[in-house]
């Protein structure tokens, strides 16, 4: 287990929060607009929110008790997280008035392209 660490899940959503919150920043800085920051940071939030949410599924005790325990709940609670990530997404232009479909979507994909990023921080070695 040394030779190949894991990564917290939580250290993985909250990276995701960070970077959303600076490029829904970058965002308001570079239009001058808060119609593409709000649709920027809610992009971010249709990453993180169901990103919590399994998180919290994932490092339950229930979720640890057996293999097959574990698989099902892999497989239940990645379920619940699609759901709910498109669940937010229909409701988008709802919540945000005057949405900016390219802000959220972009800072949607670059919040999730954290997991990435994630993969290299298991595989850097401690001197």
């Amino acid at each position: 287990m040394a030779s190949n660490p894991s990564v917290s899940p939580w250290r993985v959503i909250a990276v995701q929060a960070a970077v959303g919150l600076v490029l829904a920043a970058l965002v308001a800085l570079m239009s001058g607009s808060a119609k593409m920051a709000w649709s920027a940071l809610y992009g971010a939030a249709t990453v993180v929110v169901p990103g919590a949410l399994m998180a919290r599924g994932m490092t339950s005790r229930l979720s640890s008790l057996t293999p097959a325990v574990s698989a099902v709940s892999v497989m239940l609670w990645e379920f619940g997280k699609i759901a709910v990530s498109v669940a937010m997404l229909m409701l988008a232009p709802k919540v945000v008035p005057d949405l900016s479909w390219p802000a959220l979507l972009g800072t949607l994909v670059v919040c999730i392209k954290v997991y990435w990023v994630a993969l290299s921080w298991r595989g850097r070695k401690k001197s």
